[in-house]
């Protein structure tokens, strides 16, 4: 695991090289070779003169293991405590060992692997397009356990250290690590990093860290500085800001573990650390969210709905449509280095989506050979037929027929083109470029080869593709409007609509459905329900929201957002607050729902018609369900996902019943 080679100068190169895995991690091998490797450094101490930490795989070190974590329980809190208690010992012996040491960061260095070369005098990076320094914990539900948050806070001070790298789970590149205090250099190539490591080594013989120094004091103070003290109910007015109520323990405990370490000695604050980081361990919310945003993540981005189709990649890529969505799938094309040309009606209109690597044109010879199309025109089936119509001629053989569709069943899309087997759906989230999620939608026509080739290509641009089946809203728009269906419910039975939005951030939304719904536009709700409506013929339910919609947008002239009128009052394009008319919108008079309540309406409106989904076919995976919840459609992290939010909850079926009672058939479960 950890290889041991003495030059001839004196400096150790310690090179981590897991033989059983492709990513070196914080398992037991790796435990077991630091402790080896520190009793051999501690024996030879007079002949070493330095020691370079680095690694031979692409990447430096991976973090911890996330398999051996996830299944932790209370009774394994003591075998925890004695595992970190090891690895930080081992650390500690690192830094204390009275010779220079390097971290000569090659590549990623993520949680762990970070926590490495904090222990480490002098950290070098490797200017590679994958090295990328952070601690990613915060976002699996844990924190940096193996030093990681005890000595940010020491190097940096409890500001920078919170804001910039503990609770933010930022992943910063080697020059923004720099400019950021964790690392001291960025090197070239992989030569200069281990030349400039040695050159540091022999300058530094008598290194040690700032906290071991005579004199030490902790940047900006400690919690007992009067000045600092001021300034810790903001953190917490931040952190509570951020979490706007949110159900997501681990950035509260990292906030404590990094406040309450300041104040106490070295080995002192490690304890704070390793108990808070157990908590978090042995807890559920930790093992949903490392279910959904590793194990899931994982499943998803590797290829779990990929069709085993051998496909050639896609070379040129054709735009239809320079809108917001037109646009922002052009660019993300084109920073993953592959030539676009966007069209639209008028060179002005497709001059929208400038920008590098990027022709704009209102000529459709200028798509002759693409071998993709991607269309984001209006979500109008005839305007789509229409702009697919005249470029197919010019594309070339067998090419990809993509749209962008969120809504219009992709099947019936598929008539309007003369290769419905090589027709898809690619619906992208706005922002694309800040939006991970892609989903990949099959019509009953569509072919393997073309699932294939549009999730290779959704990988190549850096989107985790979820693949569905064909269903009016397929699988994301689908269940989140349901999400915005039960707040406009709400509003309709009398619940104050702060209440609603509250509830909702309280449940661990990001947004409330009010909000959302102005964002998406109310009058785009209204068209899709009539759209279903027409579809559905007499099978179609009307509930009390679907009144409410009309009455917004025919009676009151409240589109959404984007006209400045909606569920909110908007000034200068920003919120300004609740509609004060929405009270007078209720079909009865206020009634009195339990906040718990309004809460779980919305987690198990969506979590029941995901179920559905599955049972449909529209949803072919689990693991789908779940992150495409969480990317795509905002539903809670902590829950692990829509259909896991299910599963591990203790009562599901028994709470559903109860809800079906009190509020309608809508939550009878499956």
């Amino acid at each position: 695991m950890i290889r041991y080679e003495r030059a001839a100068d004196g400096v150790v190169t310690l090179t981590m090289d897991d033989p059983g895995q492709s990513a070196n991690t914080m398992n037991p091998a790796y435990v077991a070779a630091m402790t080896a490797a520190l009793d051999r450094l501690e024996a030879e101490r007079d002949e070493v003169t330095g020691v370079i930490v680095t690694s031979a795989k692409t990447t430096f070190f991976a973090g911890g293991d996330v398999p051996m974590m996830s299944t932790a329980t209370t009774k394994d809190a003591p075998a925890l405590a004695e595992l970190l208690g090891t690895i930080k010992r081992d650390l500690r012996r690192l830094e204390t060992y009275g010779r220079p040491v390097v971290a000569a960061v090659n590549g990623a260095a993520l949680g762990g692997g970070l926590e490495i070369a904090l222990a480490c005098h002098h950290r070098i990076a490797l200017d590679a397009p994958g090295t990328r320094l952070g601690f990613p914990e915060v976002t699996l539900g844990l924190l940096p356990g193996a030093g990681g948050v005890t000595r940010t806070v020491r190097m940096l001070g409890l500001a920078d250290a919170l804001m910039t790298w503990l609770l933010s789970g930022k992943r910063l590149k080697p020059a923004d690590a720099r400019d950021n205090g964790l690392v001291d250099e960025v090197a070239p190539t992989p030569e200069e990093m281990i030349s400039r490591a040695k050159e540091w080594i022999a300058a530094n013989p008598d290194a040690a860290q700032p906290w071991d120094r005579p004199g030490y004091k902790m940047p900006g103070g400690t919690p007992s500085t009067p000045k600092l003290a001021a300034q810790l109910p903001a953190f917490a007015a931040t952190l509570r800001k951020q979490l706007k109520g949110n159900r997501l323990p681990a950035p509260e405990a990292i906030l404590a573990t990094a406040v309450e370490g300041a104040q106490v000695d070295f080995e002192t604050a490690q304890l704070i650390e390793t108990r808070h980081l157990i908590t978090l361990l042995t807890g559920q919310i930790a093992k949903n969210m490392m279910g959904a945003l590793f194990f899931d993540m994982r499943a998803v981005n590797g290829g779990l709905a990929r069709p085993r189709a051998e496909v050639l990649p896609a070379t040129k890529i054709a735009v239809l449509g320079a809108g917001m969505m037109g646009a922002g799938i052009a660019q993300a094309c084109a920073r993953a280095g592959l030539p676009v040309v966007v069209k639209d009606v008028t060179p002005e209109l497709a001059a929208r989506a400038q920008g590098p690597g990027i022709v704009t044109t209102a000529n459709a010879e200028d798509l002759r050979g693409c071998d993709v199309v991607i269309e984001a025109v209006f979500e109008d089936p005839a305007l789509k037929a229409k702009v697919f119509a005249e470029v197919e001629p010019l594309l070339a053989p067998g090419a990809l027929l993509a749209s962008n569709t969120s809504t219009l069943p992709i099947t019936g899309l598929a008539e309007g083109v003369s290769r419905p087997a090589d027709f898809i759906g690619m619906h992208f989230f706005s922002p694309v470029g800040r939006m991970p999620l892609l989903e990949i939608v099959v019509g009953n026509k569509t072919r393997d080869e073309a699932v294939a080739r549009a999730f290779d290509l959704g990988r190549r641009i850096g989107k985790t593709p979820i693949v569905v089946n064909d269903g009016r809203g397929f699988f994301t728009s689908r269940v989140i409007g349901k999400f915005m269906d039960e707040a406009v419910g709400m509003l309709a039975e009398g619940v104050p609509a702060a209440s609603i939005e509250q509830a909702a951030l309280q449940a661990g939304y990001p947004t409330g459905p009010l909000a959302l719904a102005d964002e998406v536009s109310i009058a785009l709700m209204q068209r899709i329900r009539r759209q279903f409506e027409a579809a559905a013929g007499d099978a179609f339910v009307r509930l009390p929201s679907h009144e409410l919609v009309d009455a917004m947008v025919d009676k009151h002239d409240r589109p959404g957002r984007s006209s400045g009128r909606g569920f909110y009052a908007y000034e200068n394009g920003k919120r300004a607050g609740l509609w004060e008319g929405l009270a007078e919108l209720a079909t009865r008079e206020g009634r009195a729902v339990p906040f718990a309540d309004l809460q779980d309406r919305f987690l198990f409106a969506e979590a029941l018609d995901a179920q559905r989904c599955l049972d449909e076919g529209v949803l072919r995976t689990e693991e789908d369900g779940n992150v495409g919840s969480i990317l795509g459609i905002g539903f809670p992290a902590w829950t692990g996902g829509v259909l896991r939010f299910a599963r591990q909850h203790a009562d599901f079926p028994g709470r559903a019943t109860e809800l079906a009672a009190r509020y309608g058939e809508r939550f009878v479960p499956a």
